[in-house]
């Protein structure tokens, strides 16, 4: 069975198209959803978690995620050591995951797929694109904030140029190409290289 990854900076659409490719039946593993998820159930990275900043981010079980974000976001360091604690938890997890599904592929839906080099263990990848100023106003508009925010959250995340040399496959989801006959060429094309390796 395949793995793949699915990436797309933040506007892109990527959970659009992982949407898509659910209703041919294909397994998606959201890293941001169990990202979360393991930081309020993984035994050892909540200890970890609590060394690194101390046992008040947690009120009892409970992830105190404001006071984590309070911590994180105003220090580039303290969020690199976050990131260091909590993305590998999730590529292991993820690895795991996947393992038990079935099907010809399964697809890996994370925002930071390139920049934390987790796309090393999966066999091909998808890039997901759009022109900057659209996915300024998408995030906008979904988020209700300001376009300043956003373009900071952008700066944070590899340029696309950088990430199309890495990626296998790249959907445009520029609201003028249609997005399931990109989506559907790439299934068949996925479901080929699985048979080919089943």
């Amino acid at each position: 069975m395949l793995k793949v990854g699915i990436t797309g900076g933040i506007g892109a659409g990527k959970s659009i198209i992982c949407k898509l490719f659910l209703l041919y039946g294909i397994k998606v593993y959201n890293a941001d959803y169990f990202a979360k998820y393991l930081m309020q159930n993984d035994v050892a990275l909540v200890k970890k978690i609590k060394t690194t900043f101390g046992e008040e981010v947690y009120a009892g079980k409970q992830l105190n995620r404001e006071k984590l974000a309070s911590i994180v976001f105003t220090d580039t360091d303290k969020l690199n050591q976050l990131n260091n604690l909590v993305h590998p938890a999730v590529a292991e997890h993820s690895l795991i995951w996947m393992e038990k599904q079935t099907g010809f592929y399964v697809l890996k839906e994370a925002a930071l797929l390139f920049e934390t080099n987790s796309y090393q263990f999966l066999d091909y990848n998808i890039l997901v694109t759009a022109p900057k100023q659209l996915r300024i106003n998408r995030v906008v508009k979904r988020d209700n904030t300001e376009a300043d925010s956003v373009k900071k959250r952008m700066n944070k995340q590899l340029p696309d140029t950088e990430k199309k040399v890495l990626a296998d496959f790249v959907i445009t989801n520029d609201d003028v190409e249609p997005l399931i006959p990109q989506v559907n060429n790439l299934h068949q094309k996925l479901l080929k290289l699985a048979k080919t390796i089943s």
